[in-house]
């Protein structure tokens, strides 16, 4: 069994946390107040970037959810279950816990806020085996796994920090007090198990006529931090969707990675985010990104004034 233990959060990471600006966009409040969850952190092992962060990471479910919009997978080989809503891998939870709850002919030992939360949710017809493509072998679906990720960033509220900087290649990364808007992106994808410095580099290499931005074998150093250098390869690797945040068809889901076009007299994407659980009060999904200069890695009410020019996620099934 596992135990996991979640400590408060430090005082630094609630200055870090109030550091972000409220004006350069403001966030934008929320659109409905979801249910408090009764653990203070979700307790998975979530094997990708800062784990000291993990004690710090926690979803709240809607507060009008039903068990109809509800299923869950149960993966014993690594004592995760993961609630979908609307068929959307949305919350992980760690089994190993102290409090049982009994779905049909199966008993799940969960800690005892968890047990509380998904007692009036599960049902015996709609737990089934996992699915969905789980790069990191750690129980969480790719798509969730993002945008743990990305709410990572959003604790450790990196300043926007311009400027090459050399760094080791596989993994390599800047310093997590600084970022830009992609490193954003290369970190919470980092969360789900890809690589996007390595993966692009060997893109580049297998198909240079793809990125004619890139000179010669490329740098690894640099070219992962540049959003018009690593839009092709999103256009050829991960799930493209609609850039309508209308679209009932094909909604935003967190964790959803989106290219924005912030100068219209200049064609193309020039800034990037990932697609938070935050709503406004419009309904509109917050992107977590890192602005510019002067601000951290914050959740932001993009959607309402800065066009968005391409959607990707990574596949959520197999």
């Amino acid at each position: 069994m596992i135990s996991v233990v979640c400590a408060c959060r430090s005082a630094e990471a609630e200055r870090a946390t109030e550091k972000a600006p409220a004006a350069k966009p403001p966030s934008g409040p929320v659109s409905a107040e979801p249910r408090a969850p009764a653990e203070s952190c979700l307790g998975v092992a979530d094997r990708g970037i800062w784990s000291d962060l993990d004690p710090q990471v926690q979803i709240a479910l809607p507060a009008d959810l039903t068990p109809d919009r509800v299923s869950a997978t149960v993966d014993d080989k690594h004592q995760v279950l993961v609630l979908y809503v609307d068929d959307w891998p949305t919350k992980p939870y760690p089994l190993g816990g102290d409090a049982t709850l009994a779905v049909g002919d199966r008993t799940l030992h969960l800690r005892p806020g968890d047990r509380t939360e998904l007692a009036p949710l599960l049902r015996a017809d709609r737990l089934a085996a996992p699915r969905g493509a789980d790069r990191d072998k750690d129980g969480i679906p790719d798509p969730l796994d993002t945008f743990l990720g990305a709410a990572k960033t959003v604790l450790n509220a990196d300043a926007y920090t311009e400027g090459y900087v050399s760094m080791r290649y596989p993994m390599g990364d800047v310093p997590r007090t600084m970022g830009v808007c992609t490193d954003v992106v290369i970190r919470a994808l980092r969360n789900a198990g890809l690589d996007l410095q390595a993966e692009l580099h060997a893109d580049i290499a297998r198909a240079p006529r793809a990125y004619p931005m890139v000179k010669g074998k490329g740098d690894p150093s640099i070219d992962q931090r540049r959003v018009r250098t690593i839009l092709p390869f999103f256009q050829r690797h991960l799930e493209a969707h609609t850039a309508a945040a209308d679209d009932a068809t094909d909604p935003y889901r967190p964790g959803d990675v989106v290219f924005m076009d912030t100068f219209p007299s200049r064609p193309g994407p020039d800034h990037i985010g990932v697609v938070s659980s935050h709503k406004d009060a419009d309904g509109l999904p917050l992107i977590i990104n890192n602005w510019t200069d002067g601000t951290v890695t914050a959740e932001m009410d993009l959607l309402t004034f800065v066009p968005i020019t391409h959607r990707f996620r990574l596949a959520p099934r197999k």
